[in-house]
């Protein structure tokens, strides 16, 4: 996908060039710039269609509507918006790339407007007079001066970005990327300033036309062939060794000057890309604010084992699917920052909790966990809401769709999770204890691979009652669990009776990713069955490259991953 993005970007680049390189009305204005007028207006081109569009996967509420829209009946069409952050990112990338070519082509056309100043077109000219120095052009205009601030806003935002500073600092990146708003405000002002110019009277005078009433003496020599129409205007001869392509003589040279040139700045077109996305983008979020603005009731916040907080809360009239996430903001921990979570638990029928799973890994998570547990020792914490302590303020944004809202509409289902990446499911496995006849799903395929043995705490009273739900049902083949344990010293198991039938289930070491597709193929002939993941990139990257192999059984696996967009 990301090379045939920058495939289509290049083609878009290459015909752009080639307008300003041979279309008419720019010729006065590549004499003067050459090259430099078409970079900078091709690039200027693939900068427009991508910052109109980077915005568009960051409308999470249209996503979510589009994903659980009838009108999107396809699983095809609703698994592309599974690659929206991937399309941000990709245009993040092409945005970047086109702007270095877009500020170095500036650069020379800014010595080029100050060393090859015309007097015969005034219009024309950025500079003031020949020699003028070209660092004026840069810092004391508007496009230039919004030009060198747009480069270090987007220098931080694309800095930030990477995944060492996302995962060392996070507050760095999530307070750098809010500077998109001013840097489409300085683009703004930036396209505003008109300093390239085009010819409007073309018929009445041609590039390149003989003026009878003024020779330009400075840019144009007179070929021969008009010393005896015009003895008076030709007082340079044409150089022997430079040839006359025929197209200028009989287009230019043959036809008189009715007047002379007229320039005009071309209307910003800027603004008709991306006025449209960043409006969209706005009311969004002013829906999510308004939507968000009032708090959530937080329940019960219980302490699991290896640093992983659940917390369960109600807010009036909220719905959720299975598979979906929120956004958490707390202002005690941070006034602006805020964070997706997976929705462990969604509100039924019966009843109005949902929760969350959170890992503690970082600061904002640290903070978020100290004031939930302020002044309790203990590992879990259920009071009754009549009874409850004050918590802080909690604001949830959301829900916002996932991939993991398929994984009830195919009759068989590969989920695999890694460490925390188990969340997605959870709310899965929760709808299906509820109730597993209302949906197409016939058969789940559930691999968990943890580090260390407590991590399987987090969900195993879960596992336990919807496997004995099963069991009870006569379904016991609806559910395939089988969890591994990745880092041992030796046989392991689950505390507690009740879990007896985790532990049968718990294996050492880590799954034979080939062998686990060969064996659910060979079990499921002839039948397209949904691979989702939520884990470590060489898990994903595995299970991805499998789900595109063929294999003797006539099975298709369709590829599915977690991204928080």
């Amino acid at each position: 996908f990301q090379f045939f993005w920058l495939s289509l970007n290049v083609w878009l680049f290459g015909k752009t060039f080639l307008l300003y390189n041979q279309g008419l009305q720019y010729y006065y204005l590549h004499q003067m710039l050459g090259l430099g007028l078409c970079v900078s207006r091709a690039s200027a081109s693939v900068l427009n269609l991508n910052c109109c569009l980077v915005l568009l996967p960051m409308c999470r509420v249209l996503l979510a509507f589009l994903r659980g829209s009838q009108k999107v009946a396809s699983k095809k069409t609703r698994r592309l918006l599974d690659k929206s952050k991937t399309f941000h990112v990709t245009c993040g990338v092409t945005i970047c790339i086109f702007s270095v070519l877009h500020v170095a082509a500036h650069l020379v056309n800014a010595l080029n407007f100050s060393e090859n100043y015309n007097e015969e077109f005034v219009s024309l000219n950025a500079a003031n007079y020949r020699g003028e120095d070209p660092r004026k052009l840069l810092f004391a205009t508007v496009p230039g001066l919004t030009g060198v601030i747009m480069v270090l806003v987007l220098f931080l935002m694309c800095t930030a970005s990477t995944y060492a500073i996302r995962v060392s600092n996070y507050d760095i990146f999530w307070y750098t990327h809010n500077l998109f708003f001013v840097f489409y405000m300085l683009l703004m002002l930036h396209v505003s300033g008109g300093v390239l110019k085009y010819q409007t009277n073309l018929e009445e005078h041609p590039p390149g036309c003989f003026n009878p009433n003024k020779t330009l003496r400075q840019n144009l020599t007179v070929p021969k062939a008009f010393e005896e129409l015009f003895p008076g205007y030709t007082t340079e001869p044409f150089p022997e060794d430079l040839p006359v392509p025929e197209p200028f003589v009989q287009n230019s040279f043959m036809r008189a000057c009715a007047e002379e040139p007229k320039f005009q700045s071309h209307f910003p077109e800027t603004w008709f890309w991306i006025s449209g996305p960043l409006c969209l983008y706005c009311v969004e979020r002013l829906y999510r604010y308004i939507r968000s603005n009032k708090p959530v009731t937080i329940t019960s916040v219980i302490s699991h084992p290896s640093n992983v907080l659940e917390v369960r809360m109600m807010k009036d009239d909220f719905e959720a699917r299975p598979g979906q996430y929120v956004i958490l903001h707390c202002p005690r921990v941070s006034a602006l920052e805020s964070h997706p979570f997976t929705l462990t638990m969604c509100p039924t029928d019966t009843k109005a909790t949902f929760g969350v799973h959170l890992k503690v890994v970082g600061d904002w998570t640290e903070r978020f966990r100290d004031l939930l547990l302020l002044h309790s020792n203990q590992d879990t914490e259920i009071l009754p809401i009549f009874q409850q302590r004050r918590y802080p303020k909690l604001y949830v944004d959301g829900p916002f769709g996932s991939p993991f809202e398929e994984s009830l509409n195919y009759e068989v289902s590969l989920c695999v999770a890694g460490g925390i990446g188990v969340t997605p499911f959870a709310s899965v496995l929760n709808t299906l204890l509820d109730g597993w006849k209302r949906y197409k799903l016939r058969r789940l395929y559930f691999i968990w691979v943890c580090r260390d043995i407590e991590s399987f705490c987090w969900f195993a009273d879960l596992l336990c009652m919807l496997h004995n739900k099963l069991w009870q049902e006569n379904r016991p083949d609806y559910i395939n669990i089988q969890l591994y344990l990745s880092q041992t010293d030796g046989i392991q198991k689950i505390i507690g009776e009740k879990y007896q039938a985790l532990n049968s289930r718990l294996l050492i070491g880590r799954p034979r990713w080939k062998l686990l597709f060969d064996d659910i193929a060979k079990c499921n002939r002839r039948k397209t069955i949904g691979v989702f993941c939520c884990g470590p990139n060489k898990i994903s990257k595995i299970l991805h490259k499998l789900s595109n192999s063929s294999n003797p059984y006539g099975t298709r696996f369709e590829y599915n991953k977690e991204s928080f967009s």
